[in-house]
């Protein structure tokens, strides 16, 4: 639900029918309209882009990353209920 704050700040809700009635949490989220998405030069002025640069076991970044895809992927399989 998106609600527009009047200058009293309050903010009137009224449930849809569906919603049990009893104890309930209910979470606000306060955002500007305007809040930035992430860009790629966010990632890469971030802490993760080029974490793992000193590792001497990884000699081939894009066959590592492919093989734990690969593991992550295959994961479950075989598993039956």
């Amino acid at each position: 639900m998106t609600a527009t704050v009047p200058s009293d700040r309050q903010v009137h809700i009224v449930l849809p029918n569906d919603v049990p009635i009893g104890p309930v949490e209910i979470q606000i989220r306060v955002t500007s309209v305007e809040e930035k998405l992430p860009t790629l030069g966010d990632l890469l002025d971030s802490e993760f882009f080029g974490m793992w640069s000193d590792r001497t076991d990884i000699q081939d970044s894009v066959e590592f990353a492919r093989e734990l895809r690969k593991k992550a992927w295959s994961r479950g399989e075989g598993i039956t209920e």
